[in-house]
């Protein structure tokens, strides 16, 4: 393919991408196909020759789509969702046209140091103390995982990556039950294991971590030799949004000399609305590391995640390595890969850019206002339907029900209701019993939208009866 091709299937392509987002509403939000279909479809061996891109596009048409769930469909109530805004996919094309490698500031100085100003934008917008700073990563699980390995060398001097962690003691990292499993896995990777990732009990409305049994843990942990590491807290977490006492939870890590990670990687975005801030927000300041997901509730293009850093020195402590070729001369300057587990690095930087000069603040808070309210519309409606009943109360816009039956019948109406094509839900498990998730935040969703999956719900029901 030669630019003048290129120009023209850019064209092409730009204008099959305008009339996908806006026919979407006709389209199943769930992929109906059955396992292997895609497989079938694909050639077996690679070409020998070149193939034209009509060829090409047909197919795309063909075999690929036919298997791809929409996830920008405005019914994608399943998961949390990873929008994309028409700005944001407007700054993906030029970041992928440009195709830097953004690992130091030398190899791209102008996307570190958006990088920077981006970070403290959204500092601002989230009403973070002055002094944070941080660094964008992929995933909120790089960030996590970044964080866990930070706990585990600063509680032991820094000598693990050194050393291994061989006669180091036994580390714990405490956390709620109902925390995201890319703690477990990043419990994993770091070497601690899973049976050091102590999992505590939750009270309250928000399903908090329960302060008490976190103070008899880590006591009890002392007691037996082991070595208390870090805390990991919650806002929104992904099960029933379950919210921690973020203050109560950094009381105890400061009297114990424990280094702090909030995982707020949904609900996180909701804190550029003052009203949130009192109940969900209240004792962030502190924490040593936050992660929040632009690319969910944002409207970011995925992937970004970003890394608020209280200190960054001991990620760094715990991260950098500077062989020679990756070493800067001359000014002082931020090199980001240093930050983080990947030394490659896509410039992240620019679509927050276009997409917080595109909306401003305060379209982004027009549109997160609906979606915590049009959630608990439709949970009440849900509360109405005869057979049903609500098992946790909307934080946010993320709230779980049930139907009559067993664990069985959860799973059923589920999978009738994204058979059926129109919604997008998924299942979940509170109190050892399966539910079902609701959660509002696709980018282009509308009050119709999400009312009418209260009535999906009640036709697939009255049908299954």
């Amino acid at each position: 393919m030669d630019w003048d091709e290129f120009e023209e299937w850019g064209r092409h392509v730009s204008h099959w991408a305008a009339e996908y987002h806006k026919s979407l509403r006709d389209l199943p939000v769930r992929a109906q196909t059955r396992p292997g279909e895609t497989i079938r479809g694909l050639a077996a061996a690679p070409p020998s020759q070149g193939e034209p891109m009509d060829a090409i596009m047909a197919d795309f048409e063909r075999v690929v789509m036919p298997g791809m769930t929409h996830w920008q469909h405005p019914r994608f109530f399943a998961y949390f969702p990873a929008n994309a805004t028409p700005p944001s996919m407007i700054a993906e094309m030029l970041v992928t046209t440009i195709a830097a490698q953004c690992m130091l500031w030398q190899t791209s100085p102008a996307a570190t140091e958006m990088e920077t100003v981006m970070v403290d934008w959204l500092r601002q917008a989230l009403a973070l103390p002055e002094g944070y700073s941080g660094v964008i990563q992929d995933s909120a699980s790089s960030a996590t995982l970044s964080a866990v390995l930070t706990m585990r060398e600063r509680a032991i001097g820094y000598t693990g990556n050194r050393d291994g962690l061989n006669g180091k003691g036994t580390l714990r990292v405490y956390c709620s039950d109902q925390v995201h499993s890319s703690i477990d896995r990043a419990a994993w990777v770091a070497g601690i294991g899973q049976e050091n990732l102590v999992k505590l009990p939750t009270r309250g409305l928000r399903h908090e971590l329960d302060v008490d049994a976190l103070r008899t843990s880590i006591c009890e942990d002392r007691a037996a030799g082991h070595l208390p590491a870090g805390i990991i807290a919650i806002t929104g977490g992904t099960g029933i949004g379950a919210s921690d006492d973020l203050a109560a939870v950094l009381d105890v890590a400061r009297a114990e000399d424990l280094y702090t990670h909030l995982d707020a990687a949904w609900a996180g975005a909701a804190m550029i609305c003052e009203e949130f801030r009192e109940e969900f927000w209240a004792g962030v300041a502190g924490y040593d590391s936050i992660v929040i997901n632009p690319h969910k509730w944002l409207g970011a293009q995925f992937d970004c995640s970003v890394q608020f850093l209280r200190d960054p020195q001991p990620q760094l402590n715990t991260l950098k390595i500077e062989p020679e070729y990756l070493k800067t001369t001359g000014a002082a300057v931020t090199n980001y890969s240093e930050w983080t587990i990947p030394l490659g690095r896509r410039f992240r930087a620019l679509k927050l850019w276009f997409l917080i000069r595109s909306y401003g603040l305060d379209g982004l808070r027009a549109r997160l206002r609906s979606h915590v309210r049009w959630a608990n519309e439709i949970c009440e409606l849900i509360r109405e339907m005869d057979g049903f009943d609500i098992v946790t109360e909307p934080i946010l816009s993320l709230f779980t029900f049930r139907c009559a039956g067993d664990d069985e019948a959860q799973q059923r109406l589920v999978d009738a209701i994204n058979d059926d094509g129109r919604i997008y839900l998924t299942q979940g498990a509170f109190q050892g019993r399966k539910v079902i998730r609701f959660q509002v935040g696709q980018f282009e969703t509308t009050r119709k939208d999400v009312l009418l999956a209260a009535d999906v719900i009640r036709d697939v029901w009255t049908r299954r009866q």
